[in-house]
């Protein structure tokens, strides 16, 4: 088959030069997060690196990162050693912020790697389907605006990610796709989330026999334990030997923090603070009692508790169990009809679950739903109608990341292209279903999208020339909202399309 245009690498060049371009953009206190983890694991011994906190910005990533960071530090000391030392704090020289947006660019070739192989694993049919959803990935907004401005190392992560997905499409890749999941876990926690669908789908499709789960492989389960368990051992095993693994989890796992990220992630809880706000000022006609303390806390998107004024508070155990109730039904699909596409849309799912229901999560967080759904949004039409908010949405509510005015139509122009650009090559490539669409849906969707820009253009330019300075939590709670409808629509049309198929 003909090599379709333009080719992963010549997007990758392309975008790459964007990138260069971007460095000296507008960098958040994450590009500061990452210089204190180069110069804690190069300058201290191990055993201390899980205890240090001269930054308030401690080491809260699983032991695999801090490897990496360590990797990373034995070249970063060539382009200046002033970044490796743990007492300069906020240190930004031009040699540092080379070598640190340098480092993403240059890791995110695991991502060009994985989607290749995505591609090339793909039925003939189906190829320009695959083609498309993987540009649609690598020159993602999501993607430019968190690791190349923000500055984080999403891309990277998420290659291992679809490397692991990609494998697990063959029966002899099921080992590595645990093993590599298994990694990716000890490289950032936050892929907890999806692991639910890892186990059911390897416990079905790996240690158990195709027509009977009482035909157990115990081979093939000694040596997906045995993968794990090497995994583990190579990660956490120092930490086990000097005894850190109750300050290492209680790094990892900082339940004290609140229900609600600074910038309130589009989800449930976003939506639960809205309504929270809304009853504040209906309280007095509808006779509802008011919280006093708690009218502010929600507004100054603190980091910290979150108590709500009107609305019950909500507890960590709640937010745990509303996860696990919402992942269930998709787990039990996939026990009983383990197949690929069950897998991955399993995995977007659990994403769904944990991102609409989970306890303070970050805006950033919406990469773990919209790159897995990217892999089955051209399976159909149908499929396609429910990828389509959540495109939208889920690119909106990163703006608040970048709130200074230069960045302003570097996020805004580069997204609307992206979403132009790729919703319409999506709309021609996506076959039509054998179900019957959900018409409903469709006219949700382009409503949707039509409200995005005068929202964008509110939020970003007019609120200020009305209010100055008044009412600067608007903004932020407008966007989030209208995000949280968007990804909880897209939610519910995932469902139908899931479990209807």
């Amino acid at each position: 088959m003909a090599e379709q245009y333009p080719t992963l690498l010549q997007s990758a060049v392309a975008a790459t030069s964007l990138k260069v371009l971007l460095w000296p953009a507008y960098r958040s206190t994450d590009f500061e997060v990452h210089r204190n983890w180069l110069a804690i694991t190069h300058s201290l011994p191990l055993k201390e690196w899980y205890y240090e906190k001269t930054s308030e910005w401690t080491l809260d990533y699983p032991p695999f990162f801090a490897y990496f960071e360590w990797l990373l530090s034995q070249a970063a000391q060539y382009f200046d050693r002033g970044m490796l030392q743990v007492s300069n704090l906020g240190y930004n020289s031009w040699q540092t912020v080379q070598f640190q947006c340098a480092t993403v660019i240059l890791t995110e070739l695991v991502l060009v790697f994985a989607l290749h192989q995505f591609i090339k694993s793909t039925p003939l049919g189906t190829k320009k389907q695959a083609h498309a959803s993987a540009l649609s990935i690598l020159l993602s907004p999501g993607l430019l605006i968190i690791d190349h401005i923000h500055f984080q190392y999403n891309g990277f992560l998420y290659g291992i990610l679809i490397l692991s997905i990609v494998q697990a499409r063959r029966s002899s890749g099921l080992l590595m796709s645990g093993i590599l999941f298994a990694g990716l876990l000890c490289l950032k926690h936050i892929y907890l989330y999806l692991a639910p669908a890892y186990f059911v789908y390897l416990l079905r499709a790996y240690c158990l026999g195709p027509r009977s789960i009482f035909n157990i492989k115990f081979a093939n389960c000694v040596k997906l334990g045995l993968g794990i368990v090497s995994v583990a051992v190579l990660a956490f095993g120092p930490f086990v030997y000097y005894e850190q693994m109750p300050q290492l989890l209680s790094r990892l796992f900082p339940f004290s923090r609140g229900l609600c990220h600074a910038y309130w992630a589009p989800n449930v809880w976003a939506m639960y603070s809205f309504t929270d706000r809304v009853l504040i000022y209906a309280a007095p006609y509808l006779k509802l009692p008011v919280n006093a303390d708690a009218v502010h806390s929600v507004t100054r998107g603190l980091v910290g508790d979150t108590a709500f004024a009107v609305l019950p508070d909500i507890s960590p155990r709640m937010t745990f169990i509303l996860t696990l109730a919402a992942q269930i039904p998709a787990l039990a699909k996939l026990f009983f009809a383990a197949t690929w596409d069950n897998f991955v849309g399993t995995i977007t799912l659990c994403a769904y679950a944990s991102f609409l229901f989970g306890w303070h999560v970050h805006e950033k967080a919406i990469l773990l739903v919209i790159i897995p759904f990217s892999l089955l949004a051209l399976k159909d039409r149908r499929y396609l109608g429910a990828f389509r908010p959540l495109a939208v949405s889920g690119h909106v509510s990163l703006f608040p990341l970048l709130f200074t005015a230069v960045e302003f139509p570097i996020k805004v122009v580069y997204t609307i292209l992206w979403l132009v650009v790729f919703l319409l090559a999506f709309d021609r490539l996506a076959p039509a279903s054998e179900k019957p669409r959900v018409f409903l849906l469709d006219r949700f969707s382009l409503l949707y999208i039509a409200v995005a820009i005068p929202l964008i253009a509110y939020c970003s330019l007019f609120h200020q020339m009305i209010f100055g300075a008044r009412l600067e939590f608007l903004p932020l709670m407008f966007i989030s909202s209208y995000s949280a409808i968007g990804v909880v629509g897209s939610w519910v049309g995932f469902l139908v399309v899931f479990f209807t198929s």
